[in-house]
Parts: C-alpha cells; structure tokens; sequence
C-alpha cells in the first residue's frame, strides 16, 4: 500500500501548494469558506488558480448604501426606444405569452424586464462573473475592512466611530449578500455543464437575458423551449425564467398598481427601476398611435445598447 501513501501524499501537496499559490493572489479568505461549505477544494483552487482570474486587489466601498438615480432610466421611455421594446415583444411574442400561461406574469412585464435588463438579450455582458461576485464577497475580508476604515481616518488616525461602524456593518452586508453568489455559482456550471470561469455577465455578476445572480438562476430557471436544460440567453428559457420569478413573489393577475410595484421591487430595490418597468410595460402594451409605417420603417435600425445594474449590485461602487 506504500503507492497509495505516495499518491495521496503527492495529492495532498498539490493542493497545499495550490493554496499557497491562490494565497499570492489574496483570494483565501473566500476559498476557506468556499471548502468549509462543502466545495471541493481540488475545484475551488483550480477556479481560483484559472489565470483569467485576476488577483484580489481590494475593494472599496462607501459605509452609506447608493441609490440608483432616475436619470439612468430616462431612456427606455423615450420614443425610439420604445418601439425597440414593442419590436423585442413581437419577434419573441410566442415566447412571452408561453411564459405568461404558464406563470401568469404579463407578457409586457417580462418583455420589459428583459429589454431593461439586456436590451431583449443583446447585451448580457463579457465579464467573468465569478471574479466580479468574488469581489464583492470579500468585503469583509479583515484587511479589505482595514483599508476601507483607513480611507476615512485623518492624518492624527481618527475616524468618527459612526463611519467605522457603517463600514463595518456594510461590508457584512455586501458578503452576506454575494458569497452566496459565488457558493451557487458552482452548482450553475454543474446545471449548465460549463466551467464557473465560462460564465459571463454583468460587471457585477448577474448573467443572462434577465440578468439573474446564481441563487436566482437555482431557485427560478425554468425550462421554455423543453430541450432540457435551462439557458438564460435562450429567449424562450429567459422568458419563463423571469415569469417564474415575478410569480414566486407573488405576482398573479388582478393585482393593484401597488401590488403589482411591491413584486417588480423584489427585482430592484428602486423606485426608479419600478416605474420604468410599469411604464414601458404600459407603453409595449399600447400601440402606437401615430405615425405606424415610421415604426416599421425603424425596424433594422439597431437600439443603443442597455446596461442596467441592480441597486444590491451597484452597492460595492463607492
């Protein structure tokens, strides 16, 4: 059995070694915990060890939570834009209104989710998630909490004790709410039969047509076009997904104005993000009333791009 002890030995140092050389490049914190909630170690160093993974540098982040403007809203109501979202539910029509019998969620509604979020799938980002969302869970790394509590320490080495308690608590935050990411992340590129550096999105770690973070993806994915597996770039996959997630927060039909605001915010905590969601819902649901042969005369002519970060993702931008 001595060949046994040799190759478990050699094993055992590969790995150490991986560690050490993951170590390097600051990423520890979050493989430690990685392997303690149960991921291989064999996988998380080979994930962190991926060169196209870059070194954990630091993040900064301010102690008070941002909120999301309204003017970075303002263009999915404007005309052109408009009729780019009325042009997404119409070419995908059998998509929505299959997502909309199946999870009761309005066909407008997810067709404007999904334009707001992705441009109807055009633009679901190039960034290697996993990277971005093990950013943000390392917040609370202690010597990221250092560095950030040292950016607001003055010259004599004082730092109000409210700013430090706010950084404090806001880095708890930002890792409470994307470790998870980053542990789920995992089990997506299991479902999905990719490496977890495959996966890209957003630069703050949400993927697909309707831009959804790992958990999201786990607890929602819903199957569309029956081939079997769940693809959030595939239209139809996109589609029930996000149907799926507006029913599990309690959307169904009938709903008030209210109620129906209370649901779209579980999406994105901004008001700003609610109304544009209902109002270009409104707007795809209306035909246009002038001018119908401009509209069809505008259809080749490609929309600007759209970016849309969720307010829980846009948090860790000091």
């Amino acid at each position: 059995m001595r060949w046994v002890r040799v190759i478990v030995t050699l094993g055992w140092v590969a790995l150490q070694a991986g560690a050490a050389w993951a170590d390097e490049l600051g990423w520890t914190y979050l493989m430690e915990r990685l392997v303690a909630d149960g991921v291989e170690r064999e996988r998380v160093v080979e994930a962190f060890r991926d060169p196209r993974v870059a070194p954990f540098s630091g993040l900064q982040f301010s102690p008070a939570t941002p909120h999301e403007s309204r003017t970075m809203y303002r263009r999915f109501l404007r005309p052109t834009t408009v009729a780019a979202a009325r042009r997404c539910r119409t070419q995908h029509a059998d998509a929505f209104e299959a997502a909309e019998r199946a999870h009761g969620v309005s066909a407008d509604v997810v067709a404007a989710i999904l334009f707001i979020e992705s441009g109807c799938g055009r633009n679901t980002g190039s960034n290697m998630i996993l990277y971005r969302l093990a950013r943000l869970a390392m917040a609370n790394e202690p010597g990221n909490v250092q560095r950030n509590i040292e950016r607001y320490t003055d010259t004599a080495g004082r730092i109000d004790p409210e700013t430090a308690a706010q950084i404090r608590t806001r880095a708890r935050y930002l890792e409470d709410t994307f470790y998870p990411e980053v542990r789920a992340l995992f089990v997506v590129a299991d479902r999905m039969g990719v490496d977890p550096c495959d996966i890209r999105g957003s630069g703050s770690g949400a993927f697909g047509a309707p831009q959804f973070l790992p958990t999201s993806y786990l607890a929602y994915g819903a199957d569309g076009n029956g081939d079997g597996r769940v693809s959030l770039y595939d239209t139809e996959d996109a589609a029930a997904s996000c149907a799926r997630y507006f029913a599990g927060h309690g959307w169904r039909p009938g709903l008030s104005t209210k109620e129906r605001r209370a649901v779209v915010w579980q999406y994105n905590h901004s008001a700003a993000y609610v109304d544009t969601v209902l109002a270009l819902a409104a707007r795809i649901g209306t035909a246009p009333a002038d001018h119908p042969k401009q509209v069809v005369k505008r259809q080749h002519k490609k929309h600007p791009k759209q970016r849309r970060v969720s307010t829980t993702q846009r948090e860790a931008r000091g």
